[in-house]
């Protein structure tokens, strides 16, 4: 007698909802949409010192966005800016481009960035994002991957011990980080909740 395991369910994403039409078009236009508002929230950096990387918005943003759109376009989305930077486009922090910010002491957060995308995206396709106290874990688990392949670039690029690089690549951005998986972890169902008042549905995950 063969066994059959069960699929997990997979969740409309809070951009298929809110964007119906064209499968091609919308996806061209949300990948285009979540690449830019990362570049946009990487130009909100304050520098920090004795750390080559700087506070920025743009944890937040791919947080937020790898939710509403899912992991593959929220992938595709972090990709595009790792291209459009690498080619000279200023979509990285402070306006910053060129290969040699990807290859740099801080390239190894914008690898995390699409280890996180992935996280959150296949996270809201399983529909963690409806709950903050499903979203929440989700976007921790993501920030770590994040800290994960930024700090071990970090000391790999710039010779620092995993401790220094520890330091200088998470202590400082801990409390901030944690408040934007927690104002993200309050966003996403507060959209949801919207969106179901809107068009009547109920579907809380």
């Amino acid at each position: 007698m063969a066994l059959t395991l069960a699929q997990p369910h997979r969740h409309p994403v809070l951009a298929d909802r809110l964007l119906p039409g064209s499968a091609v078009a919308r996806t061209t236009l949300l990948v285009a949409l979540g690449t830019g508002l990362t570049a946009l929230a990487g130009q909100f950096a304050v520098p920090v010192p004795g750390s080559p990387v700087p506070v920025t918005g743009q944890t937040f943003a791919v947080l937020l966005t790898a939710a509403a759109l899912g992991p593959a376009r929220a992938v595709a989305s972090q990709a595009l800016l790792l291209v459009l930077g690498a080619v000279g486009l200023p979509v990285f922090a402070h306006g910053a481009s060129g290969a040699h910010v990807v290859f740099g002491a801080t390239g190894g957060y914008l690898i995390g960035f699409l280890i996180a995308a992935a996280l959150v995206g296949q996270g809201a396709r399983l529909g963690a994002d409806r709950s903050p106290w499903r979203a929440l874990p989700m976007y921790a688990l993501a920030t770590l991957a994040i800290y994960a392949a930024g700090t071990t670039w970090l000391a790999l690029s710039t010779g620092m011990s995993a401790s220094a690089a520890i330091a200088a690549g998470v202590v400082p951005f801990l409390v901030g980080d944690a408040l934007k998986a927690a104002l993200a972890a309050g966003l996403l169902p507060a959209a949801w909740r919207v969106v179901g008042r809107i068009d009547g549905t109920t579907d809380k995950g």
